[in-house]
């Protein structure tokens, strides 16, 4: 029986992309569970080992040379019974963890997320897509809750492992900041710094409870498919309203003016409010368009009419010198063609043309 004497990490191991691996001799893989007692475990710096024995992590391991002895593992030597000093093997397992900080794990959405837009209602496929680091803090609770039966934990696992996570996490985000901050899919860009920092804390908890420390948490970007019809609608709708607000009107209005200018080119056209009924009634809708029409022609007369009585008004506030008849300049204190005085020179109240009294004070003209 060959009694392993070193157990080391493998150098041929990557370990910007290797996070676990439990110990197999090369030379003689059916035997790496195999220790002997004395057997010399060597952990490298940003590393830790744990030794496994049915299934059960013993002991923990930080960087240096450690002997594996039941001298110093008194719970190993209960489960094996080997006498101090012993030579004799032990089946027990070594699993190596790498403590690094990984800052480059990717993260994105393969098929787009289905959102709805908040102000119109529009269904929007959205992609997002950016990187996210971190670091593993419970060695234990790491390899305990992940590895399985597997022989090693990498990067491309813990993509895949939380991936379905990430993206539920980051969909619900994505909603909730359009729908709090009442902005389109084309705006969320501008928030894309505090959605990260956000996000950090959103996962610290799902991440803690595997052994794991979320150091950072990037949007690279968050797009739209150009071509999708739902996309498409929005722009058109954005567009409108853009139009509208520069020429000061809503879409009730904007829909009133197009049927009109639709029955206004047809022939024998009357009232403004008949072309509506009449461009209505066609298209079985006359009675609603009739009143629209009608409504906008009210309008216009009210504004008309407001418009003259304002011109009448400022008409009727100017006056004539008692003098010479001529008019002159409201609140003119006297008269510009033959100077007379238009003010009391006591009071400075305007003179009533004919009057010999001032009517506010009772000064004699």
């Amino acid at each position: 029986m060959a009694i392993i004497q070193i157990v080391q990490w493998d150098e041929n191991l990557n370990s910007n992309d290797v996070l676990a691996w439990r110990y197999v001799d090369r030379k003689n893989p059916s035997k790496s569970d195999e220790l002997g007692n004395w057997t010399q475990l060597i952990v490298y710096e940003s590393q830790e080992a744990i030794l496994f024995r049915d299934g059960q992590a013993l002991d923990l391991f930080g960087p240096g040379r450690h002997t594996l002895s039941t001298d110093n593992i008194p719970l190993l030597r209960r489960l094996i019974n080997i006498p101090t000093g012993g030579e004799s093997a032990y089946k027990a397992g070594v699993w190596f963890v790498n403590k690094v900080n990984l800052l480059d794990i990717k993260w994105g959405t393969q098929t787009p997320l289905l959102l709805r837009d908040p102000e119109y209602q529009i269904p929007i496929y959205v992609r997002a897509y950016g990187q996210f680091g971190i670091r593993i803090n419970e060695s234990r609770q790491f390899v305990i809750k992940l590895a399985g039966n597997k022989t090693s934990l990498t990067r491309n696992d813990i993509e895949t492992y939380f991936k379905g996570l990430i993206l539920s996490k980051m969909g619900d985000m994505i909603a909730t900041y359009i729908a709090q901050k009442h902005i389109t899919i084309f705006e969320i860009n501008a928030y894309l710094e505090d959605m990260s920092n956000e996000a950090v804390e959103k996962l610290r908890p799902v991440f803690e409870n595997f052994g794991i420390e979320p150091l950072n948490f990037y949007f690279g970007s968050v797009n739209v498919i150009d071509d999708d019809e739902g996309i498409k609608k929005l722009k058109s709708a954005m567009a409108d309203r853009a139009t509208m607000n520069v020429m000061g009107y809503n879409y009730q209005q904007k829909r009133t003016f197009d049927v009109l200018e639709s029955a206004a080119q047809n022939e024998g056209s009357g009232s403004l409010a008949g072309m509506g009924a009449g461009v209505g009634a066609g298209l079985g809708f006359g009675s609603a368009i009739g009143q629209m029409a009608a409504q906008l022609n009210q309008n216009i007369n009210t504004q008309s009419q407001a418009q003259t009585q304002n011109q009448n008004q400022t008409q009727n506030q100017s006056s004539v010198c008692p003098k010479c008849g001529k008019p002159v300049v409201l609140g003119a204190m006297f008269c510009m063609y033959c100077g007379q005085r238009l003010t009391c020179s006591k009071c400075g109240a305007e003179l009533i043309p004919g009057a010999n009294f001032c009517p506010k004070c009772g000064q004699q003209i």
